[in-house]
Parts: C-alpha cells; sequence; structure tokens
C-alpha cells in the first residue's frame, strides 16, 4: 500500500462514516490470467482510535478469476479496565460499487468469521455465490471498537483463476403451510444461523423450531440475506419459513421482518444520517415489516435510537426474561398511553444464536387466518397477538360490552361499559396475574386455579387495557398487546 494515499476520501452516500484506501498494489502468485493459478494481495494499515465507521479497500479483479478468497487479522491490544479492545468486522461488495442501498452487496460476515471465499457455484455463509465478475471490488472493514492505540489490520486477499463455474440459483422457502385456517399460530421472529453470527445449521434451527411447539420462524441473519436460500427440504406443512434480515446499525439494530426472499437492506448509517425511512420504505416494499430489536439492550451499537416513527412493531422480549425486557415494556406501554389511536404493537422473539439458547423463548402467538405470510404478517401488523415463554403456555383475553359486544387482543370496543377476561393455563405454580391500563395496574392477583380473572371498567377509566402473567420473582411468562376501550362516538 502506498501509505501516502491512506486518508484518500471516497464519498459513499448517505454513510455515517466511510474512508476509502487508494494505492494497493497486488503481488502475482505464477501464472497468467486465464491460467489455473493464485494471485495474491497483502493489504495493511492501521486504523487510529477515531477511525470511520466502513473502511473500503479497493481490490482490481482482472478476467478470468474464478473465485476470490478474503482472510483478516487484526492486533488486540490490552486496554484499561472499562476501555473497550479492538473488534472488526467484515465484508465485501463487488464491482457495482459500494454506494449505499446499492446492488453491489456480496457478503457480510461481521466478527464471526476470518476468511471467506466467493465463485458462481458456492460461497462462505453470509456471502452470496455468483459470477466474480472483473472490475473493482471492495473489502469492506467495519471498526466496531478500538482500542485507544489504534488497530493495525492485515487483510490477504487471493485470486483464484480458471473456468467461471455455472452459478446456482437458489431455493426459497414457499409462502404458505397448510396450517389449521383461522387459528392462533406461535412463532419466533428474531433467529440466527451460521450465515451470520449463529452456531447452529437451519436444519438445527428447524429442527429446534419443532421441538418448541411453532409454527412459523423468521431467519434474520445480520446484515446479510445468504441464509434465504439455505432453507430447502427444512420447511413443510407443519413448518412456515419466512426471510429477513436484522439490520445492525451502529444506533441501534432493526429487523426487516417477512421480506421477499433475496430482497437486501443496507445497515450502513446511523440515526444523525435521516436515511432510515428510505431503508425502511424498502421494506415495506419488500411486503415486510419494520420491528426495532431489543431497543434497551446493552451492547455497544444496540440501543436503538432512531425513534419509533417507522416502526411497524417493537420488539419487548428478547430472550430470557431480564431487566432490559422491563424497560422496553414500560417504555412500550408509554407510548400506548400517549397515543391509543396509533399504537405500536409488541412482540416476543428469541434472537437465539447457539446451544443452549432455546428456540421460540419467548415465541410471539398470532391469530391469523391461515398459516401464510401474508396472514401472519398482518396479525403482527394488527396487533393481533401476545407473547408466551412456551408452547406449554396458553391464554385467552378480550373484553365485552354491556350489549354483547367483544374486542380480543389487539382490537377494539366501543362501549360505555366492559368486563375484561383473562384466562391462563400451562403457566408454572404461583403466579400473578396483572390487567393494566393507561393509569398503570388495575388489578394484580394471584392467579386462580382455573387461571381466570375477571374485571369491570369502562372507557371513562381505562383507554385500555392489556394482560401479564408474571412468576413470584417478577420474571414474565406471558404478556399481550391491548384491548382498547371507547365510548360511542357522536
Amino acid at each position: 500500500m502506498d501509505r501516502r494515499n491512506v486518508l484518500k476520501l471516497t464519498a459513499v452516500a448517505g454513510a455515517a462514516g466511510a474512508l476509502t484506501l487508494g494505492g494497493v498494489t497486488s503481488a502475482r502468485a505464477g501464472g497468467a490470467a486465464g491460467s489455473d493459478s493464485d494471485e495474491v494481495r497483502r493489504i495493511t494499515g492501521r486504523l487510529p482510535a477515531v477511525a470511520p465507521d466502513y473502511v473500503y479497500l479497493p481490490v482490481e479483479v482482472p478476467r478470468g478469476v474464478r473465485e476470490i478468497a478474503v482472510s483478516y487479522t487484526y492486533d488486540r491490544p490490552a486496554v484499561p479496565a472499562g476501555v473497550p479492545g479492538n473488534a472488526c468486522d467484515i465484508g465485501v461488495f463487488d464491482e457495482r460499487g459500494t454506494v449505499l442501498g446499492g446492488a453491489g452487496f456480496r457478503g457480510w460476515s461481521g466478527g464471526a468469521r476470518t476468511e471467506f471465499s466467493i465463485s458462481a457455484e458456492r460461497a462462505t455463509p453470509g456471502y452470496l455465490a455468483g459470477p466474480v465478475r472483473p472490475g473493482t471490488w471492495h473489502v469492506v472493514l467495519g471498526p466496531y471498537t478500538v482500542a485507544p492505540q489504534g488497530m493495525a489490520y492485515e487483510v490477504t486477499v487471493t485470486l483464484r483463476y480458471g473456468p467461471p463455474g455455472t452459478p446456482v440459483a437458489p431455493v426459497f422457502p414457499p409462502q404458505r403451510a397448510r396450517g389449521r385456517g383461522r387459528a392462533w399460530y406461535r412463532g419466533d421472529g428474531h433467529l440466527h444461523s451460521v450465515h451470520s453470527d449463529g452456531r447452529r445449521t437451519p436444519a438445527e434451527i428447524a429442527a429446534a423450531a419443532r421441538a418448541a411447539g411453532l409454527d412459523w420462524i423468521v431467519t434474520t441473519e445480520h446484515n446479510t440475506t445468504s441464509g434465504h436460500g439455505a432453507w430447502q427440504g427444512l420447511w413443510g406443512d407443519d413448518l412456515l419459513v419466512l426471510t429477513g434480515e436484522e439490520v445492525t446499525t451502529r444506533n441501534g439494530h432493526v429487523l426487516a421482518l417477512g421480506t421477499d426472499p433475496g430482497v437486501f437492506v443496507d445497515w450502513r448509517y446511523r440515526a444523525r444520517d435521516g436515511v432510515l425511512p428510505r431503508f425502511a420504505r424498502t421494506v415495506r416494499r419488500a411486503g415486510g415489516l419494520v420491528v426495532p430489536a431489543h431497543p434497551f439492550a446493552t451492547c455497544p451499537a444496540c440501543n436503538w435510537k432512531f425513534g419509533y416513527g417507522e416502526a411497524d412493531a417493537v420488539e419487548v422480549w428478547n430472550g430470557p426474561w431480564n431487566a432490559d425486557d422491563e424497560t422496553a415494556v414500560a417504555a412500550w406501554d408509554a407510548m400506548l398511553a400517549a397515543s391509543p389511536r396509533d399504537w405500536l404493537p409488541a412482540m416476543g422473539n428469541s434472537d437465539a444464536h447457539r446451544e443452549p439458547q432455546p428456540v421460540g423463548l419467548p415465541q410471539t402467538v398470532v391469530l391469523a387466518d391461515d398459516l401464510s405470510r401474508a396472514a401472519v404478517l398482518s396479525a403482527l401488523r394488527a396487533g393481533r397477538s401476545w407473547i408466551a415463554e412456551s408452547s406449554a403456555v396458553r391464554l385467552s383475553f378480550g373484553a365485552t360490552g354491556s350489549r354483547g359486544a367483544h374486542a380480543g387482543i389487539g382490537g377494539r370496543l366501543t362501549d360505555p361499559e366492559a368486563t375484561v377476561r383473562l384466562e391462563a393455563g400451562g403457566v408454572p405454580a404461583g403466579c400473578t396475574a396483572s390487567l393494566i391500563t393507561d393509569q398503570g395496574p388495575a388489578v394484580t392477583v394471584p392467579l386462580p386455579a382455573d387461571g381466570r380473572v375477571e374485571w369491570r371498567t369502562a372507557p371513562s377509566r381505562a383507554a385500555y387495557v392489556r394482560a401479564e402473567v408474571r412468576r413470584g420473582d417478577g420474571t414474565m411468562v406471558a404478556l399481550t398487546n391491548p384491548v382498547f376501550l371507547e365510548n360511542e362516538r357522536s
């Protein structure tokens, strides 16, 4: 590398901070272009502690390359207690460029792998197989955290020459499973496999989903769609597999839930860049939902900073119940009270990555017209759903008016009076049931042996009512979206 070019900046439209390095040279390891041989290029450098979010390393790919392989290393100097050390992600864009939201994306593995390869026939999980076309490719480094001493890195790019190979078209999951007609269907909308930083294979996830009693799941790898075509033979009449992505920005994570297979949603921006509405539109045009994930998580860059104006739902329960979830539910409930007409449904997902993290803890149970992508997403968008820690938990919840009208979860009851009924089963002994309104908990009682709790109220006292079932130690067992109560309008 020509070190004089290290600070050469190239604009990336809308990106939060990007540096494109210039002057990269190569060293050929035998053979002429078009012959079976390898060409090795090594790129070294040092990033300062104030490194940009993304650093692009241009690689000139000649004609005749059948496979590009990349490996990288970086130093990890000792840092004082409480100071983040070095952590660096990696990915690649092809000759179509690095423009934000453009067509050049070819893969991302974050910090889960130290090497990857791409050819027409195959690619490392996290990356997209396809032709290795000539032109300027870019390896992208994402210095997630940088030590005060900076980060020294070395990237090795190997170009392998030979016949190009034949691309293999991915086989995507079907949009529908057999189902049971209009019914409650259990699902987990946030899962990771070996296609990002998970350890389970898609086959292991499918088996775990069936064992957990789930009807539908969503594959949501970090910043890549490579997992969309990895489920062939794993779906069935009993399991609907939806595709999506966990869009992992530096200001929080958001699920692109149930998008069309193969649709990529860019992640290279912060809240200050003002481009989230653009990518929310990308998600919706692809038929999906925008769902901020674990909004109060404490890991670096996990905390949601974009606000909720573009959200279709919010993940308030992520994995085993903890203080982050408690904060998320409280914040969601405050939004309900502030805007009961234009409200945001809640959902819960496992975010399971590896054993022993359980798939389906928690799970979102939706009232859908059938077991199809369209019906499940419609139910989530409408809030016809509740969240449970496992498939053992059963729950019904609704309100009935003085003239016999009824509203279920996510519905609206227009009547001067309302009788609210909760019935829960399959829960641990010693649980407490709470009915919560915009004024806070209205009823909190030990769950009776028959699991039934009833309460009479009116719209003048409660704009909405939702239910929670908790253990004695406060951990959540189940919670519902609200039923809204309204007076008749003149």
